[in-house]
């Protein structure tokens, strides 16, 4: 036998070579693994060979208008059980279901049934739970419990505005909400220490009222959910946004899917008869109708078209001949579908257009929707009456505000926002949250004729007389929608949508009130069950916000009103005294082109540059302070 041949016999065969390499390498790995786990737990971390830990980092806060805290960074940890260390399980989840505030049984299944020995009794725990547990275990007690440090987010009003501020992940990413949306700018970058801060417009005291009376309604109409929003139409800022069933961020496990959405901004549904006014002010603006246009209601709207097909639309009475602020004050079914037959279809859908309406608003709140606006070419003949009064188109509860904003700012629309503005870590620098730009989109005098007549729509003549409040005239509107039944795809006999608006004072509105009831159980006529609450929700934010009290006399009209409003600002080749002006009586600046006019503060012109007298001209900047 040759030496090649004794060679071949006695060497391994390449294969099992490889083998033999491998498991070499997969030992040595493993040993690297334990001497690495071994050092880190023995040395300090300074004095970890393996390098430092990577430094922790401050996630920014969010605050509400007012800077009061909303979230905010903090030391958390996670309680863990190590269950062969245990002495007496249940001497041990007797002792620790008080400090986790976790019922007893609920931590047995969660060890009994746990894989593995290593047991997560609670994750996220806060300082006080943390410190309870050391206490004990300093004391010799909960054996084989042990604390995971984390770093964590902290909300400290709770379920106050959770659907908003959203939460973050267990890596401290945001997952929902301002959290998610503006992940980016809340965490730390380009080697800061720490994120920016997110000032939202929110008010926590008036989102506080608005969650408690919403909370109210939910329960006493046994509803599926409530939305109840108030905006301040002059600048578009939410002051409160409540949606109910809510959830506390604290505890996300707590929570489900339908307690978490942030149903103003991504809920799209039917509004109904609300609509109306938008749709009323839509033609009555395009010169298709006028204030003293007369229709006739028997109780129904009936049209035979072109091609034969009868459409019948009922009404909730006979009302008889109804001009543009009867079909207000009566929510006048037939009497909205007749005025939609005097314009053409495409007129129609871009005025609903103009209001926002098939578009997001950009108010800062992620997953918006657009609702549901289809385009004329899509249109049946039915779809102009029947959109008319609020059917056949969604839309969100933010894009009904913002579109409210119009005919509370005599025809200027003001996009809604949630924020304010960002600061930087080193708040040396502020950076405004801009939603959109101002715009106008109806004549100031339809706007103020659209306001009259929902004013009257709280006398005892209107459907919403229980929304009135003494000593403050209101401009309202109530709806009732009925809801697509999912199995039958017709409209519900027993779902309802009851909605009611309302802008305030109405004279010069400083705030629009926006409540939705979905679903309420026995009564759902939005007239009956929406309307006092947006009477409480008036009742109080009047007094907080301090708008003034004292009912202006009320206008009697048979048909077109003027109303004299307070004289807009205007710049002409010089420059005027604009000095106690409006943020109002300013909007029409905003709107220039060829200037460029700086509005800052709240209130009205204390301060002006350039002065009075001083020559404007195309390209020059004017800066105006409110207090």
């Amino acid at each position: 036998m040759s030496d090649t041949e004794d060679n071949r016999h006695t060497s391994p065969p390449p294969s099992k070579k490889r083998f033999i390499i491998f498991a070499s390498m997969l030992a040595l790995a493993a040993l690297y693994i334990v001497v690495r786990y071994v050092v880190v737990m023995v040395n300090p971390p300074d004095t970890n060979p393996f390098g430092p830990r990577r430094s922790f980092v401050e996630r920014g806060p969010i605050l509400d208008r007012n800077g009061r805290i909303l979230a905010i960074q903090t030391r958390l940890g996670n309680i863990t059980l190590w269950k062969p260390e245990a002495d007496d399980m249940e001497t041990l989840i007797r002792e620790l279901s008080p400090v986790l505030e976790t019922p007893p049984e609920v931590l047995r299944d969660t060890i009994e049934f746990s894989y593995s020995d290593f047991v997560y009794l609670k994750r996220r725990a806060d300082q006080s739970t943390v410190k309870a547990v050391e206490e004990a275990k300093a004391e010799g007690r909960l054996r084989g419990v042990g604390i995971e440090p984390i770093v964590g987010r902290i909300y400290p009003e709770k379920n106050l505005a959770s659907q908003i501020i959203g939460f973050v992940g267990d890596d401290n990413t945001g997952l929902a909400g301002i959290e998610y949306a503006f992940d980016q700018q809340l965490g730390p970058n380009d080697g800061s220490p720490g994120g920016s801060q997110i000032i939202l417009t929110i008010d926590a005291n008036v989102q506080h009222i608005l969650e408690e009376i919403a909370r109210k309604t939910y329960t006493e109409n046994e509803a599926e959910a409530v939305m109840l929003m108030a905006m301040d139409p002059r600048s578009g800022e939410i002051l409160g946004s409540a949606s109910i069933p809510d959830f506390d961020p604290n505890d996300i496990r707590a929570s489900d899917e339908r307690s978490r959405m942030d149903r103003p901004a991504i809920w799209a549904y039917e509004p109904g008869s609300v609509f109306k006014i938008f749709s009323l002010a839509a033609l009555m603006d395009s010169g298709a109708i006028r204030g003293n246009t007369v229709f006739t209601c028997n109780g129904r709207y009936e049209r035979v078209t072109n091609l034969g097909e009868r459409i019948t639309i009922r009404c909730l009475g006979s009302h008889g001949p109804v001009t543009a602020r009867d079909i207000i004050i009566y929510s006048c079914n037939a009497g909205a579908a007749y005025a939609a037959d005097r314009l053409d279809a495409a007129s129609f859908y871009q005025g609903l257009r103009n209001f926002g309406f098939g578009g997001r608003t950009g108010a800062g709140a992620p997953g918006e929707t657009a609702g549901f606006l289809r385009p004329v070419e899509r249109w049946s003949e039915r779809s102009k009456p029947t959109i008319t009064m609020g059917q056949e188109i969604a839309v969100s509860a933010l894009q009904m505000v913002q579109a409210a904003s119009a005919i509370a700012n005599d025809g200027i629309l003001i996009p809604p926002k949630i924020v304010s503005r960002i600061v930087s870590p080193d708040g040396r620098s502020v950076r405004p949250y801009e939603s959109g730009q101002a715009v106008r989109i109806l004549d100031s005098e339809t706007a103020q004729a659209i306001r009259s007549y929902m004013v009257d729509v709280t006398s005892g003549i209107g459907t919403g007389w229980r929304a009135n409040v003494e000593d403050l005239s209101l401009a309202v509107k109530t709806g009732t929608a009925q809801l697509i039944d999912s199995s039958t795809g017709a409209y519900s006999d027993e779902d309802f949508i009851a909605s009611c608006i309302a802008l305030l004072p109405a004279e010069s509105p400083s705030l629009v009130l926006y409540l939705v009831i979905v679903k309420p159980k026995s009564e759902y006529l939005g007239g009956r069950i929406a309307a006092p609450p947006i009477r409480e929700a008036a009742e109080a934010l009047v007094d907080y916000l301090g708008i003034p009290r004292g009912r202006n006399p009320q206008i009697s009209h048979s048909g077109e009103v003027s109303i004299t409003a307070n004289p807009a600002a205007a710049i002409g080749e010089t420059m005027p005294d604009l000095t106690g002006y409006s943020k109002r009586q300013l909007l029409p600046l905003i709107l220039r082109e060829d200037i460029r006019v700086e509005v800052i503060g709240d209130g009205w012109v204390r301060r002006q540059n350039p002065p009075a007298g001083t020559p404007v001209s195309p390209g020059d900047t004017v800066t105006l302070e409110l207090e």
